[in-house]
């Protein structure tokens, strides 16, 4: 799974400027979910082939009384304890401080393993001003500069050291074909997700086991069904007691988006008694954003009357229109019901991600499509859409090279992903469209 780096520091020391240098964003990919403060945010970052999802977290004032700083304290704490290692930001032009040498104490007293950037040390050649920092006992101290970005590699590098990453390229295994199916069961807390895991499993053949560690770990269950092997990433929070498995509905931000990626498909679980929420919203789009195969279903079905029935139809339809490619399924996971087309939208859904797409019938396609309506002029040019290949699975990409595809309008992509949809019966996956637009050999050449 993704490792977990958490930006630690007092107010303005410039976290949330190195948070969105490590996204590439101005913002996280997943904010303001509830019982969280505003000030706690999570993104994913990449270095070279490792990406690893990054915490920023609010101005840190471990004896904080009341109020938010008390609060912010709180989930700065729990950023920590989801973390694999913190990142201690101080601020090299105004100098080390006594709430630094406070905020250390509470980090050794955490027991994470932590790396000290001094930012905002843009100019600082000699490095004689961050020796003070020393004195913070976190060993040396790594002069950077977010707005700049300098120095970001290494500091990257030496907070993922220590965690002895495997190389993606060398993690081998199974043929795809005998591979389970990794499937991740996400959504709010209380909307089922435990009691339908153990409706599932039941509680004579569960086989679990536990990861050891920190509070954000997944577990993992391996099951069958019908021959066709799963590997459960569970984000309910099962845990075992004795010789009973007692689900503790724990929501974890962290562990929903380790578990999300770890899945080839995610099965978000909403609930029909509360309708379509902004959270329900949040962790639909990290699915999407993630690539990942998804399957929608409604909980607690037989607990609302038609009308409500209706109106989270309607919700479904209004706020998560980017799921249009996902089955839509209601059961009742108390009750045992509509839980046998789930299955088998979970298994069309890996199909659809893992499909193989030859590159002969990719450009008949595009050819066709392109007979069919050709797309618009941009300026003084029209597309031209010569030949498709597919580049990637779990999510389907294909590549479309020829000339002027940059002015090709987001209307007609949306055209031509519903001709290859419908092709290929991609039900349940995003698709990916790519345009490679040719060269002109002549385009700097005087006329």
């Amino acid at each position: 799974m993704k490792p977990v780096v958490a930006l630690v520091g007092r107010p303005n020391v410039g976290k949330s400027t190195l948070f969105n240098r490590l996204t590439q964003t101005r913002d996280a990919i997943v904010a303001d979910y509830a019982g969280l403060t505003r000030d706690r945010h999570y993104g994913n970052g990449r270095l070279g082939k490792h990406e690893f999802i990054v915490i920023d977290t609010g101005g840190f004032e471990p004896d904080a009384g009341s109020g938010i700083y008390k609060e912010m304290a709180k989930q700065t704490r729990q950023a920590v304890a989801e973390a694999d290692v913190v990142i201690f930001v101080v601020d090299a032009r105004e100098g080390l401080s006594a709430q630094d040498h406070d905020i250390a104490n509470e980090l050794r007293r955490l027991g994470k393993p932590c790396v000290l950037a001094a930012n905002k040390a843009e100019g600082m050649h000699d490095g004689t001003k961050l020796v003070d920092f020393y004195e913070l006992g976190f060993g040396d101290v790594h002069g950077v500069s977010a707005a700049h970005g300098q120095g970001m590699r290494d500091l990257v590098e030496l907070a993922l050291e220590p965690l002895n990453l495997p190389d993606p390229d060398d993690e081998t295994g199974e043929d795809d074909v005998n591979k389970p199916i990794k499937l991740a069961v996400a959504g709010r807390p209380n909307v089922g997700k435990s009691t339908l895991i153990n409706t599932w499993l039941g509680e004579e053949r569960l086989v679990a086991f536990d990861m050891p560690g920190t509070t954000r770990d997944a577990i993992s269950v391996p099951f069958e069904r019908n021959g066709q092997r799963f590997e459960l990433i569970d984000t309910a929070g099962l845990r075992r007691k004795g010789k009973v498995f007692e689900a503790i509905e724990k929501f974890s931000v962290v562990k929903t988006l380790q578990a999300i990626e770890s899945a080839n498909v995610v099965l978000l679980l909403l609930d029909a008694t509360q309708g379509v929420t902004d959270q329900d919203a949040h962790i639909a789009g990290y699915i999407l954003e993630s690539g990942r195969a998804v399957v929608i279903a409604i909980n607690k079905w037989d607990a609302v009357d038609s009308y409500q029935r209706e109106q989270i139809q309607r919700q479904i339809e209004t706020r998560l229109p980017f799921l249009k490619f996902a089955s839509l399924h209601f059961i009742s996971a108390i009750k045992r019901q509509g839980l046998g087309p789930v299955w088998q939208a979970i298994a069309q859904a890996h199909k659809s991600a893992t499909r193989k797409m030859s590159t002969p019938v990719l450009t008949r396609l595009l050819l066709e499509a392109v007979q069919f309506q050709a797309p618009q002029r941009g300026g003084m040019f029209r597309p031209k859409l010569r030949y498709a290949h597919q580049g990637g699975m779990n999510p389907p990409v294909i590549i479309i090279h020829g000339n002027s595809l940059e002015h090709v309008t987001d209307a007609y992509k949306r055209f031509l992903e519903g001709r290859f949809r419908k092709e290929f019966d991609l039900v349940g996956t995003p698709l990916r469209i790519q345009f490679k637009s040719s060269q002109n050999p002549f385009a700097d050449k005087d006329s």
